[in-house]
């Protein structure tokens, strides 16, 4: 008889155990539409990671092309600025002369040449003597005693003008600042 209610006994501690795993093992096998579901949400959450990073891609190649544009021709432009400082230099020498058609004329062909340029998008910086010096746009030649005490720490001459394309600096203005 003991050894019968030992047998029993693990037929009771067996029994449950055998319930659990049974239990278990259908738990653990979803069905074929949770398998289709879970997968067809993988395919959807990819789908939407890769929509977002062509419509990021688009966005990107469409602003740089638009920057591409917008500085196309800056080399061209950079090119033409020895050329403007030239007519400058020239027409403060041909100021001086009594030929008002060689005047005319001059500053005829730098107006054009000028208006061009701006219209491709150049802008020259607006420098002066007494403005207060800021290296991050402003590039300095050399420095001076100032001539005054408010003049310490500010522009006293600009030797060379700047210019900007669009937001751009292509040429930061040369300055002699007062110290």
């Amino acid at each position: 008889m003991a050894k019968e209610k030992q047998e029993k006994d693990l037929q009771e501690q067996d029994a449950p155990e055998v319930v659990e795993q049974e239990t278990e093992e259908v738990q653990e096998e979803p069905s074929e539409v949770e398998i289709l579901e879970e997968q067809l949400q993988v395919e959807k959450d990819k789908f939407l990671r890769l929509f977002a990073e062509f419509e990021n891609f688009k966005r990107r190649t469409a602003k740089e092309r638009m920057e591409l544009f917008k500085t196309a021709g800056e080399g061209v432009l950079k090119d033409m600025l020895p050329v403007l400082d030239d007519f400058d230099r020239a027409m403060t020498e041909i100021n001086k002369s009594e030929d008002e058609q060689l005047t005319s004329g001059i500053k005829l062909i730098s107006g054009k040449l000028r208006n061009t340029l701006i219209n491709k998008g150049l802008e020259e910086f607006d420098v002066r003597a007494g403005d207060t010096f800021n290296a991050d746009i402003h590039e300095a030649i050399t420095q001076i005693p100032a001539p005054s005490d408010d003049m310490k720490g500010k522009i006293v001459d600009v030797i060379e003008k700047g210019y900007k394309l669009g937001d751009k600096i292509i040429r930061f203005p040369k300055v002699v600042i007062g110290q």
